[in-house]
């Protein structure tokens, strides 16, 4: 059941992040859909951390270099998410409330693909590696 409200609470959390997102392309006085292109991010971000679980199979050592490869290009992916806001606006692609909901929008969306991998990363009972 743990599961279950995991699930549920990381989906409420998703569509509050899109949610934002979607408010910094579509209101009146914004109406441009630059900070769309966030969405590749948001599908890139988990792939080198996915794919290192998959390769190394000691995740018990403290330190590796595939896993920590892996952490680098996630946070390069990340970073690379709450720049392009940035510089769209610096650009006058967007306004700078549609760059602050945005970023809103990518903390949240983020936040939550961590919790995904905290909840169901472990090899517990339930786990993301069953599906």
């Amino acid at each position: 059941m743990a599961g279950i409200k995991a699930l549920i609470s990381l989906s409420f959390g998703g569509a509050i992040g899109l949610m934002f997102l979607m408010l910094g392309c579509a209101l009146p006085q914004y109406n441009t859909y630059w900070p769309l292109f966030v969405l590749f991010f948001y599908i890139l971000s988990p792939i080198p951390y996915c794919i290192a679980r998959r390769v190394v199979e000691d995740t018990d050592a403290a330190s590796n270099a595939c896993k920590e490869l892996a952490i680098f290009l996630t946070t390069g992916i990340v970073v690379s998410a709450f720049g392009l806001p940035i510089v769209f606006a610096r650009a006058a692609l967007i306004a700078w409330g549609a760059c602050a909901l945005v970023l809103t929008g990518n903390t949240v969306i983020f936040a939550t693909i961590l919790g995904f991998f905290l909840v169901f990363g472990s090899n517990d009972d339930f786990s993301w590696q069953q599906w």
